[in-house]
């Protein structure tokens, strides 16, 4: 019997721990940029203002640099050697911080770091979702056991880096962030090569506008993008509201990595959770978490055991709700759509909103102090819930119907013709292993 696409071929190398590598890799340099990377510039001498203007430059970047490789990866079908591409350029950006000290050439390089890493993740997330395809989307619990790395790398990298950063003195920085991204490279060129069915023929990848002006995809990246606007309280100003309220800076750093737990316990038994709700009922999950998350922190931020219970719920208004994204999109953006669906995702999600959430959040702070920020974070949330329901709702109405030929769809399924998208079938039932726990093996290291 031929193996379906996705699947591996008999005595082929298991695909899945390289992913979970390059997860682990990403967002370990991430771990070690995004909190460290303001106390080395002001080490070289930069006022608050410079620092703040460069933090923002990967918000920034997000908002247009993701469609750009996902553009490319649809239209090539090539998006292995993209990401490889994009790794080499990461590098490459991060070894120019070595040779840096002004703010203008600091932030030059930073843009061009942002500008080659900005297509890892969406790229890579639509080369995995070939590999875990099924009928009704793609299998959560062995997409949890790859994207569980990245929290893993993610955690590693802010406590092993905030140790070596203290012992040998922030000077080190750039050369962390080059090992790191270097880790990075490696990982990528062990990714399987893979071209996508579909790009053999000169016909055009379908538009995706047209799959954006559907209304149930509307409403589904309007609750992406509420409940990712509503999390920028969090990242932006939560570890500044915790010190307002009298929190010594270990408690700060204890909180942040009860959240990041959780988020690995969840990834971890991400298949068990999914058996329980769809991902549309995880969507609006999600939502409602997170209203209730922020509305806590705001209204009880002086009460230890709620900002605990408030970081614990980060399994749910994170981790559930990324995976759900995860499992939607590529319901919605099938074969040539993918890359530009995981595209959108970033920029709708991470991009536009983490620009409007620093700037708007700021000013409230300014004007009504730290729990009004979080206060509105809770009605972001509550707006995200609606849209998430409302997603649902439109998605299973169609559904309902026959669909082309008579075929009956599961609720929110999507159906497209595989000649226009380039979709590969779905995969047998052989299902890749991967590591089951930090360190362990299989034919290849995660």
């Amino acid at each position: 019997m031929t193996p379906a696409a996705g699947a591996p071929a008999a005595g082929a190398a298991n695909p899945l721990p390289r992913f979970a590598a390059l997860s682990g890799a990403y967002f370990a340099a991430m771990g070690m940029f995004a909190p460290y990377s303001p106390l080395w510039f002001q080490s070289l001498g930069m006022g608050t203002l410079a620092i703040g203007a460069i933090a923002s430059l990967q918000s920034w970047t997000r908002v247009f640099t993701p469609y750009g490789w996902g553009w490319l990866g649809d239209h090539t079908g090539r998006r292995v050697e993209l990401i490889r591409l994009a790794a080499a350029g990461a590098l490459l950006a991060a070894l120019g911080l070595l040779g840096v000290r002004a703010a203008v050439p600091v932030a030059v390089m930073t843009v061009l770091l942002f500008l080659a890493n900005g297509g890892v993740i969406p790229l890579s997330e639509a080369t995995l979702a070939h590999h875990l395809n099924t009928r009704t989307g793609i299998d959560p619990g062995r997409y949890g056991r790859v994207r569980v790395w990245g929290s893993v790398g993610f955690i590693a990298a802010v406590l092993l880096g905030g140790g070596t950063l203290e012992l040998v003195g922030i000077g080190a920085f750039p050369w962390l962030v080059a090992a790191l991204n270097g880790l990075l490279l490696v990982a990528a060129l062990r990714l399987p090569r893979q071209r996508d069915q579909g790009h053999d023929s000169d016909e055009a990848p379908p538009p995706v506008l047209r799959r954006l002006r559907e209304p149930a995809v509307a409403f589904f990246f309007a609750s992406i993008f509420f409940t990712v606007l509503a999390h920028t309280a969090l990242y932006a100003f939560f570890s500044l509201y915790l010190v307002q309220l009298g929190y010594g800076k270990t408690a700060v750093g204890a909180l942040w990595a009860v959240g990041v737990a959780a988020e690995i316990v969840f990834f971890w038994q991400q298949g068990r959770w999914f058996r329980r709700l769809a991902a549309e009922h995880w969507l609006q999950v999600a939502a409602a978490a997170t209203a209730v998350r922020f509305a806590a922190t705001a209204g009880l931020g002086g009460w230890p055991v709620v900002i605990v219970l408030a970081q614990l719920s980060h399994a749910f208004t994170f981790a559930a709700h990324h995976a759900a994204c995860i499992d939607l999109v590529h319901r919605h953006f099938p074969g040539r759509l993918r890359g530009r669906g995981q595209a959108l995702y970033t920029i709708l999600g991470y991009g536009i909103s983490g620009v409007l959430g620093g700037v708007g959040g700021g000013w409230l702070i300014d004007h009504l102090g730290f729990a009004a920020v979080f206060w509105a974070a809770a009605v972001a949330a509550l707006v995200s819930w609606w849209c998430a329901w409302r997603a649902q709702v439109l998605a299973v109405a169609p559904a309902a119907a026959p669909g082309p030929g008579g075929d009956a769809r599961l609720p929110g399924e999507v159906l497209v013709p595989a000649a226009l998208t380039g979709a590969e079938p779905a995969p047998s039932a052989h299902h890749e292993q991967v590591p089951h726990g930090p360190g362990a093996r299989g034919d290849n290291r995660a």
